[in-house]
């Protein structure tokens, strides 16, 4: 039996320009099956939620223009549960505004905001930190995150360091630190007591509240005076003439990093935030020249360690090529070192910037 109080939010807002030219701002990647299994990314992300959470207590935040792409593709899903951002205005406003929601429906709601787009493999071992973070969150006026044991020094994370673990493996969070160059990533590794940040929260709604009124009273005051009209037909309305004033602010800036109540638990899964074709490629089951292949048929001579996807049972033909991206996708081809992934937002700008905002 799912406890009732138990609720998500799941952000799917965000356009992953990084995979371009799969994720466009008209579609973006959380709705392509990416890992070529069948499922898009926000269809895995919902089921694995569903394991531990009633399946109309969670709700998906994103723009409204993929209100119609939530929809399809999560049919269990009713309008109540897609929460639309007007105007984008990074993670830190919608949360509040989806937490007042909830809170307005459930004052006794417990929540996890996960992203969802992101890779984790053992199911079962993310549903139990979970349910041992919502224990710790009914119990305390806490913040929780999972933070990931890094594997090797990573200069596209952020990172959590920790302070003492307890008994249950919960540490207090002594503070949040930036992406790091290669050097500072490599002694926080050999500190022993720093996680990667993996973005995934778990807090009572009358905590993360109380969290946004005490560090951000102007964005609380914005919202708060929408309250009456949450859950009501008139909420649109609001939220349409509102919203767009809220500051443009992350959650990690606008309360964790200020907050001195904030846990963690090192996550026992394997994660991956699946944010670059390169990171896409560390999951993916490689051919026996290391090349890995999403829905093509290929031809390999003198190539290795290639990121390969097409539309499905195209024929890709690589001689002497290494490490590299090869994307094909209807009226775009890709051909891109996967070293210089991180350029690619810059090389979207330009495709439109010469041919057009439509290629992106």
């Amino acid at each position: 039996m799912q406890n009732k109080n138990y609720y998500a939010i799941l952000m799917a807002g965000g356009v992953g320009s990084r995979f371009w030219p799969v994720s466009t701002e008209e579609f973006p990647k959380q709705f392509h099956d990416m890992l070529g299994t069948g499922d898009t990314l926000i269809q895995k992300t919902f089921s694995r939620l569903s394991k531990l959470i009633p399946k109309e207590n969670i709700f998906i935040l994103t723009n409204e223009k993929y209100n119609d792409l939530v929809l399809e593709q999560l049919p269990e899903v009713t309008q109540r549960q897609v929460v639309l951002e007007p105007a984008m205005r990074n993670t830190a406003p919608c949360i509040l505004y989806a937490s007042l929601k909830i809170q307005k429906e459930n004052p006794d709601a417990i929540m996890i905001v996960a992203p969802s787009d992101h890779w984790i493999e053992d199911e079962v071992a993310f549903t139990t930190n979970v349910k041992q973070a919502f224990t710790y969150c009914q119990d305390n006026d806490v913040l929780m995150t999972l933070g990931v044991t890094p594997t090797f020094p990573n200069t596209g994370y952020g990172y959590i360091e920790t302070g003492t673990v307890s008994q249950d493996n919960i540490s207090p969070v002594l503070q949040f630190r930036e992406k790091p160059n290669y050097e500072t990533a490599k002694q926080f590794l050999s500190k022993g007591n720093f996680l990667w940040n993996a973005g995934i929260f778990m807090w009572s709604a009358t905590s993360v509240i109380k969290a946004f009124e005490s560090n951000q009273p102007e964005l609380f005051d914005l919202f708060k005076t929408g309250m009456a009209t949450y859950n009501t037909e008139f909420e649109d309305d609001f939220i349409r003439d509102n919203y767009p004033k809220a500051e443009n602010i992350s959650v990690d800036y606008a309360i964790m990093e200020s907050s001195t109540n904030v846990y963690v638990i090192p996550a026992t899964f394997d994660w991956n935030d699946l944010g670059t074709w390169g990171s896409l490629y560390d999951k993916l089951d490689k051919d026996q020249n290391n090349n890995a292949v999403v829905n093509a048929k290929t031809l390999t001579e003198d190539a290795s360690g290639n990121m390969i996807r097409t539309k499905a049972d195209k024929v890709v033909v690589v001689d002497g090529l290494n490490d590299y991206i090869i994307v094909d996708k209807d009226e775009v081809l890709l051909i891109f070192p996967k070293s210089k992934e991180q350029d690619i937002k810059k090389v979207l700008q330009k495709v439109k910037d010469n041919f057009g905002e439509h290629y992106g």
